[in-house]
């Protein structure tokens, strides 16, 4: 039975239920000496106590989608075949453009928001480079399959989670292709193909989208592996200029840290609450050491280049949740390198899907103007199609909040 499958919540429910119903009948009709009647009166507690917290993990778990299945949850799976020294630039010496073409069966993905707008598919990638194996979630713009765009390519976001997160997560909690579809029908976004690859390779572990020898080698399986699935079963933009990067916390911190480290791969990112120090997340292996700390900093990254790096990056955060690390990161930025720090208000709500959910929208605005061969002109910072997160804050929402804007508002 799935962890987030309609069946298990419905056993939940019902078993909810009768934990309710069981002291209210029984209680007084325990037959037995005083021992048992107390034993079968705790019994019914117990039963009743952890019916109630699997109810509400699991509403919680499939609102925020942190674990996708019971691997992710109880920390058993694995979905790293080898970990080979690809080197520095993560291709381990192979001609990327001489690997065979693979083409992937796509069926349609379950669970909650998989079926809106169209519809999520999902693959399952075996990652010739990076050697993982894991699924990886597609979903198409409205002009995908429109005849008047049969031979037009389409610009490409990998969207990342945070860490627990599934990959279904910009789907299932964040509803981005519901929030996305009316304003690519109208014009008002670009047509982009959403990629989901996972995320969590090593059973409980946050591999930090980096490339850690003998262990994982996540940013080859991000930034090439995926790329190449994409490419040779859509009709996609090639990189850098048709592909772009989105992530919110730790999957925010993989989207700075995956762009600024190929520029050639990729043209833009989008961080929401996201850090620089890997140490923000001291359970990510690219904090247990300050070797592997300072290579998978993005701040450090982009002071270390060797010229700056063709790059737009968007970075949104509250004080002490990435807004220092979006300033920090202006800073050390230098043409081409351009760098929009967007200050999310406390006021706003905390470091949860209901914060990220109406910064979908400002984010592809802009991420529309600034990837493919034919960047969409925003007529606009506030869309027509307001943002299905409820949001109040009309600076949130319109990607136009600033620090002194907060401040003249309280």
């Amino acid at each position: 039975m799935s962890l987030t499958g309609t069946a298990f919540l419905t056993t939940l429910i019902v078993l909810a239920a009768v934990a309710v119903a069981l002291p209210l009948l029984l209680w007084s009709r325990t037959p037995g000496p005083w021992a048992a009647r107390a034993t079968a009166r705790v019994l019914m507690l117990l039963f009743a106590q952890g019916t109630a917290v699997a109810l509400v993990f699991t509403l919680v778990n499939n609102a925020n989608n942190l674990y996708d299945n019971w691997a992710d949850l109880l920390g058993t799976g694995s979905h790293v075949q080898q970990a080979a020294d690809l080197g520095a630039d993560g291709t381990g010496g192979i001609a990327l453009e001489q690997l065979p073409r693979v083409k992937q069966h796509f069926t349609l993905a379950d669970g909650p928001g998989m079926h809106a707008a169209g519809g999520v598919r999902v693959t399952q990638v075996n990652g010739r480079v990076s050697g993982v194996d894991a699924e990886v979630y597609v979903w198409l713009p409205p002009q995908y399959d429109k005849p008047a765009y049969r031979h037009h390519r389409f610009p490409v976001v990998e969207l990342l989670p945070g860490y627990p997160g599934s990959a279904k997560a910009w789907f299932g909690a964040l509803h981005a292709h519901e929030q996305l579809l009316p304003l690519m029908r109208s014009g008002r976004i670009a047509p982009f193909i959403l990629v989901a690859p996972r995320t969590t390779l090593l059973a409980g572990i946050d591999t930090g989208c980096a490339n850690i020898p003998g262990t994982v080698n996540a940013d080859t399986w991000l930034s090439i592996d995926v790329p190449k699935m994409v490419m040779d079963n859509f009709r996609a933009e090639p990189a850098p200029a048709g592909w772009a990067l989105a992530g919110y916390s730790a999957g925010a911190h993989c989207a700075l840290k995956l762009a600024i480290a190929h520029p050639d791969r990729y043209r833009a990112a989008v961080s929401l609450s996201g850090y620089n120090d890997p140490m923000a997340e001291r359970d990510s292996l690219t904090a247990q050491s300050p070797a592997l700390r300072a290579r998978n900093n993005p701040l450090l990254l982009l002071r270390r280049a060797t010229s700056p790096p063709p790059l737009s990056l968007y970075v949104s955060g509250q004080p002490h949740d990435g807004y220092e690390a979006g300033v920090a990161l202006r800073r050390a930025a230098h043409a081409p390198t351009n760098v929009q720090v967007v200050f999310v208000p406390t006021s706003a709500g905390g470091h949860t899907m209901a914060l990220w959910r109406p910064q979908v929208v400002p984010a592809f605005h802009w991420l529309s103007a600034r990837v493919g061969r034919h960047p969409v002109t925003v007529r606009g910072a506030t869309p027509h199609a307001r943002s299905t997160a409820g949001s109040t804050h009309a600076a949130l929402a319109s990607g136009t909040s600033s620090r002194a804007g907060a401040a003249r508002r309280q």
